[in-house]
Order: C-alpha cells, then sequence, then structure tokens
C-alpha cells in the first residue's frame, strides 16, 4: 500500500459523517490492501505506531525552513491543522514527481533513520509527493491522524470484515504488534487463533447503560446488586507469570504512569476496578488524580503527594481460571476469597451499597455529590461478565450534572472536520477586582454538548465579534453567555481563577442573557468539596 493509497483512505474517512460508511471504507481496504501495508495501516489508525525522534516541532521547524513564516502563521492559523497546511504550503520541486513509498517504507526508514538525519528524510519525501500524500506522511509520523475514526471503529471495522465478533478482535489484540500477520492469518483462515501464553492481555471491559426512570422503577431490588461510581478513571490489572500491566477502559498501556500500584501485582489475576488517588482512607479529587495521568515517566514528588490506589469491582480471571461465565454474585465471592488470600497492596474492595426499595436507590444517589462519589452503578446479580454494552446487565446511575451560566471569552478552531470552525470555547465567570469593580476570569473549556446548527451560529457569531487573534485563538466580545454543565468543580493552581471544571459542556446558547447577569465565582466555590471549600 502507496502513501497515495493510504491518502485516500484519510480523505475519505475525514470527509464521510456516517459511521455506517466509515465501515465500508475500512472494510473495503483490509479486504484490498496486502500484508504488511494492512496492518502498519491498522496501526496508524488505532494509535500503535510511534516514533520517538520524529515529532511535530521537526515538521513545523522543515515547513519555517521552506515557507514564508507570515505566509504559514495566516495559514494555520486560517487550516488549524498542522499537517494539512504543511501538505498545501510545502513548495513544489522541479523535477516531477517520483512513486510514493509503500507506507512498510516509511515505517522502516523512520526506525532506522538516526534523529539527526530524520529532517533530511522527512524533506526529501515531502519533495516527492503530492499534497494528498504529503498530508498523510506527516499525519503518520506525527500520529496526530484525527480524521474521525477511533482505533474501537477500526476494529469493529476488522471484525466486520472477518465475519467474527469485535470481542473476539479485542481479545486477542494486546498480545500482537504491528503489522499483525498472525491476525490477519487468522481472520482470513490461513493460521491459528493467536494465542497470547502468559503474556498480560487486555479484556474487553463490560459497561453499563444510563439508567432511565422506567429502567429504575422496573427494578426487583432482589435482582440487583448496587455499588458507588467512584471518580476515578476504570482500569483494568493483567498480572499474570509472564507480566503485569495496568491497562486503562480503553486498552491503553498506563503501567509507566504507576509504578506504586505495577510494583505490587506480584500476583495471577485479572482484576476489574477504579483508579483513584487515596489519602488517610479518603478518595482525593478527580483533579489530584490528573496529575498522574499522561505521564511516562512519575517524579518521586507526584508519587509521594498523589498516591496511587486500585478499588476493585470484579475478577475476571483467578490464575489461569476464566470466572467471566459466572455470574455477578459469584465472581463477587472469588473476588473477596481472592482478596483475602492475596491481600494485595494499594487495593481494596468497593463496598456493596444494602437497598430495599428505588425509593432507597434514589436516596442514595442524592448523597454522592455530597461524598464526592459520580454515582451508582446497578449489576444483575445474576449476570456473567460480557464484553460492551449490553442493555439490562449493568446500569450507571450518575448524579445530576451542575450548570452555571458563563461569558465567552476564547475560541480556537478545531481538528480534523471542525478545523475551519471555531469550536473550542474557553469561557469565564465574574469576580471582583480589587477595584470596586468585576473582571471576568477563566474557568474553563468546552468542545462538545452543542448541536451542527448551533455549532454553525457559534462560528458566525465568533468571527463577527473578534476583538483579537492569538494564532489560531480569538479572543471575542464579552457578550455571550452560555449555559454549561459539569460534573464537579476543584482547586486549580493552572487556572488564574483558582478553580477548574470537571467534564464541562455547553449546554444551552444563552443570546437572550446579558453578559452582566452571568454567575460569579462564588456559584462555583460552594460546589467545592467539603474540606476543600472549608480550606478557601
Amino acid at each position: 500500500m502507496s502513501l497515495s493509497a493510504f491518502a485516500a483512505l484519510l480523505e475519505g474517512l475525514l470527509f464521510t459523517p456516517a459511521r455506517t460508511a466509515k465501515l465500508a471504507l475500512l472494510r473495503e481496504w483490509f479486504a484490498t490492501q496486502p500484508d504488511p501495508e494492512r496492518g502498519l495501516g491498522l496501526a496508524a489508525l488505532t494509535g500503535e505506531l510511534s516514533f520517538a525522534a520524529a515529532k511535530a516541532g521537526m515538521i513545523r521547524e522543515l515547513a519555517a525552513a521552506r515557507t514564508d513564516p507570515v505566509l504559514f502563521a495566516l495559514s494555520y492559523d486560517y487550516v488549524g491543522d498542522l499537517a494539512e497546511t504543511v501538505a498545501l504550503l510545502w513548495p513544489e520541486q522541479r523535477g516531477g514527481k517520483a512513486s510514493p513509498p509503500l507506507v512498510s517504507e516509511v515505517v522502516a526508514g523512520l526506525a532506522a533513520t538516526p534523529k539527526p538525519a530524520l529532517p533530511g528524510l522527512i524533506a526529501g519525501w515531502l519533495d516527492t509527493l503530492e499534497a494528498g500524500a504529503r498530508l498523510a506522511l506527516i499525519k503518520l509520523v506525527t500520529g496526530g491522524l484525527r480524521v474521525g475514526a477511533s482505533g474501537r471503529l477500526a476494529k469493529v471495522a476488522l471484525a466486520e470484515w472477518a465475519g467474527r465478533p469485535v470481542e473476539e478482535v479485542e481479545e486477542v489484540w494486546h498480545g500482537l504488534e504491528p503489522p499483525y500477520l498472525p491476525l490477519f492469518a487468522w481472520l482470513e483462515g490461513r493460521g491459528p487463533r493467536p494465542d497470547p501464553g502468559t503474556a498480560p492481555v487486555f479484556r474487553p471491559p463490560m459497561l453499563a447503560h444510563p439508567l432511565e426512570e422506567e429502567d429504575l422503577a422496573a427494578l426487583d431490588p432482589r435482582d440487583w446488586r448496587a455499588e458507588w461510581k467512584w471518580d476515578g478513571i476504570r482500569v483494568q490489572i493483567a498480572a499474570t507469570p509472564g507480566g503485569a500491566r495496568i491497562f486503562s477502559r480503553s486498552g491503553e498501556d498506563i503501567t509507566a504512569a504507576f509504578p506504586d500500584i505495577a510494583e505490587h501485582l506480584g500476583f495471577h489475576a485479572v482484576l476489574d476496578g477504579e483508579l483513584l488517588v487515596l489519602r488517610g482512607g479518603e478518595v482525593a479529587p478527580f483533579g489530584d488524580l490528573q496529575q498522574r495521568l499522561n505521564r511516562r515517566a512519575v517524579p518521586p514528588r507526584l508519587l509521594r503527594d498523589y498516591p496511587a490506589h486500585v478499588r476493585l469491582y470484579d475478577i475476571l480471571f483467578d490464575g489461569a481460571e476464566d470466572l467471566r461465565a459466572l455470574p455477578t454474585d459469584a465472581r463477587r465471592a472469588r473476588l473477596e476469597a481472592w482478596f483475602a488470600r492475596v491481600s494485595p497492596q494499594r487495593m481494596d474492595l468497593s463496598p456493596l451499597i444494602p437497598f430495599d426499595t428505588p425509593e432507597d436507590l434514589a436516596r442514595i444517589r442524592e448523597g454522592a455529590r455530597a461524598a464526592a462519589i459520580e454515582g451508582l452503578m446497578l449489576k444483575r446479580a445474576d449476570a456473567p461478565y460480557v464484553a460492551g454494552r449490553v442493555k439490562g446487565l449493568w446500569w450507571k446511575w450518575k448524579r445530576a450534572p451542575l450548570t452555571v451560566d458563563a461569558v465567552l471569552m476564547y475560541a480556537q478552531r478545531g481538528h480534523g472536520k471542525r478545523s475551519s470552525v471555531y469550536s473550542d470555547y474557553t469561557f469565564g465567570l465574574w469576580r471582583p477586582d480589587g477595584a470596586g469593580g468585576e473582571e471576568l476570569v477563566p474557568v474553563g473549556k468546552a468542545y462538545s454538548g452543542y448541536t451542527d446548527a448551533e455549532l454553525a451560529w457559534l462560528d458566525r457569531w465568533i468571527r463577527e465579534h473578534t476583538v483579537a487573534r492569538f494564532g489560531p485563538v480569538r479572543e471575542v466580545e464579552k457578550a455571550l453567555v452560555l449555559e454549561v454543565a459539569f460534573d464537579g468543580v476543584q482547586r486549580s493552581s493552572r487556572h488564574r481563577s483558582g478553580l477548574a471544571l470537571r467534564f464541562p459542556r455547553i449546554a444551552r446558547l444563552r443570546a437572550d442573557k446579558p453578559a452582566a447577569e452571568a454567575d460569579r465565582i462564588a456559584a462555583l466555590e460552594r460546589w467545592l468539596p467539603a474540606e476543600e471549600g472549608a480550606a478557601g
């Protein structure tokens, strides 16, 4: 598969909004492209390709050396995507275009070339390619595909192409490496099912559906078990004789970011739980856990100040024994027995919550916010552990979101299909300015919650009310009020307001409301966790 074919796939995915159409593009690609090209392309789409020495900064430097810096800055501001900007602006070379390299040739070249020689290698490729292939090359190098096709979607397409359940693909996925030759051989009936052996691999997690009022009314408490939905991140612990890994819910290996957990995984089991920061037996705010996320190395200060902990929900494997077909109650008994036998450090069991009626559950849920808990989980007593979101087996009943009326302050272009519109919004609340007046201070940024029609309206409004530009960011008149929904608030030294919101999203446009009537900082401070509110 040449870069031109890969470029055509990326372009099709980018400009095809329908999920079914994206799946069709991917299925055709798996069916028509040879090995190892299709496997390397799959790795790029799923985020499994990484080139440590080739980064976006190198691409910027190459573009700066070949283009006018003012033209580049203006173009980048308009386009909003580095790869697309460089692909379009890269100067044409005399002598015509050579045949584009294969994806495998690009991958091998990037892996084998010393860092000092990489700029010359990449520039040479860019000189020989047309704009579409240049775009594919840069996205391949930087890993920033952003074409509206997630890793999960690619796996679904792969499973549909092979006529197998996606759970079967995910079950073997983490025991394989690009270009996945054994995987394709198995899916095409040319080889055996890949066997991970004793390697610690990720198993697809069981997921819950949001609970609706009619679902709650139909619950028979005798058939259900309730637990807290803790405000951390879902993780899977896979510890085997072949090693141990900590996986996120999506299957990302996050072991390196949590060495304080990893050093205690000397057992043989696969466990499902919630990763938290725990101090003195109390769960810290989610903002504390964020200090530990997305790190390849953790300095001693963070290990000391933000101690990680796993609160266990379920057990999938006890040793080599697969327990997933057992009902919830039986797995819970096995988990409790395993925990008593092993006594794992930095772990505890998520307690079950007794209740007799749906009204009991509603009262319990009302206290979730005060306890800094995200909500409730409800699990059928007889449910097996099945991959995916099977309705009627697990419910999640999150606490109701909070809302504030905030003022739009800044807007930034999005990425991928949103690179031509302003879709990322920074908003603020009023606070005293120390001189008898008030000032707006940023409290968060939202990327979602609006409809396509609202996005188009916002983009127009932003362009018509811009007062200053800072690269891809526009400052706007402080005149538009947004109703912002969020799940919680915590103190933050990184924001001028001293506060940060959890999962903010746009709930409603309040063009009818004067900006002066938007909320004050005090509206957020009353929702701080109890100990923070007292300290503040």
